[in-house]
């Protein structure tokens, strides 16, 4: 995967950016609309929860928005990018149809490309960490480390995913499926801590993947802790990640072989 990332570098860029404009291509906006859309989702979130069920104004020490906003940002880019990897050799299948054309490269055009919106989210919500006067710190440069381990824990599910889709079509619709569930399983908009569940479930809740990513956000942005701060967790983390990788790898290299006939 790296080694992809690296050798066909000046193949994946360009690629990943022709795809980020071309869902857009014919509208007027143009890319614009990936910028909206998630912003009226926070919006509408934020009105739910703090105006509607008059969620509490703070949560560990900030405004609602914030808290909640730094648990979004990651869980749109796994949203965009696992679907848009799910999809990734139907959607080229022109490509993967060519005997020369190292097919391998498509679930991280697509999660190269879900980047470009992360990016816009990241700065956003820097900036209006800033509005509300708290300015970045050491701790704020987390955000690579779990940037990475996001992008590669996405890449390693997509892999499996979109080996799977081409040959049971049915696999799409059941991922929507769970991201859908997951939005409400991983706690984003509610503090896992907060609403005195029982060890056993807390524990479950955790055993999410994404629960490592989206605290890891809010310990970046919010509580200011470091990585290393959770062991258990981490070492969870990279161990889900590196069978996922092996799991999706393996499912990829097997199925490769009937892509062009079934496509």
């Amino acid at each position: 995967m790296l080694k992809y990332l690296i050798t066909e570098r000046r193949l994946i860029w360009p690629l990943a950016k022709n795809d980020f404009r071309k869902k857009f291509a014919g509208s007027y906006l143009g890319v614009v609309w990936a910028l909206v859309q998630p912003v009226v989702t926070v919006l509408v979130y934020w009105f739910v929860f703090q105006v509607g069920l008059r969620q509490t104004a703070q949560v560990g020490g900030v405004p609602f928005i914030l808290w909640m906003l730094a648990g979004l940002v990651p869980w749109f880019y796994f949203n965009d990018a696992l679907q848009g990897g799910t999809k990734s050799l139907i959607e080229y299948s022109y490509l993967v149809k060519k005997v020369v054309f190292k097919i391998e490269i498509l679930p991280i055009v697509k999660a190269v490309s879900a980047l470009y919106v992360h990016l816009f989210f990241v700065i956003l919500t820097y900036l209006l960490y800033c509005v509300y006067g708290r300015f970045p710190g050491l701790f704020t440069l987390q955000i690579f480390y779990y940037s990475f381990c996001l992008f590669l824990m996405v890449l390693s599910l997509s892999y499996a995913t979109s080996a799977i889709t081409v040959l049971f079509r049915d696999m799409e619709q059941l991922v929507a499926i769970v991201l859908q569930i997951g939005v409400w399983a991983t706690p984003i908009m509610w503090d896992l801590n907060a609403i005195g569940l029982p060890k056993w479930l807390v524990i479950l809740f955790k055993m999410n993947p994404m629960y490592y990513i989206v605290y890891g956000y809010r310990d970046t942005f919010v509580y200011h802790r470091g990585f290393w701060e959770h062991p258990l967790l981490t070492a969870y983390f990279w161990i889900f990640t590196a069978l996922a990788y092996l799991w999706g790898t393996k499912t990829f290299r097997r199925s490769r072989g009937h892509f062009a006939d079934v496509l």
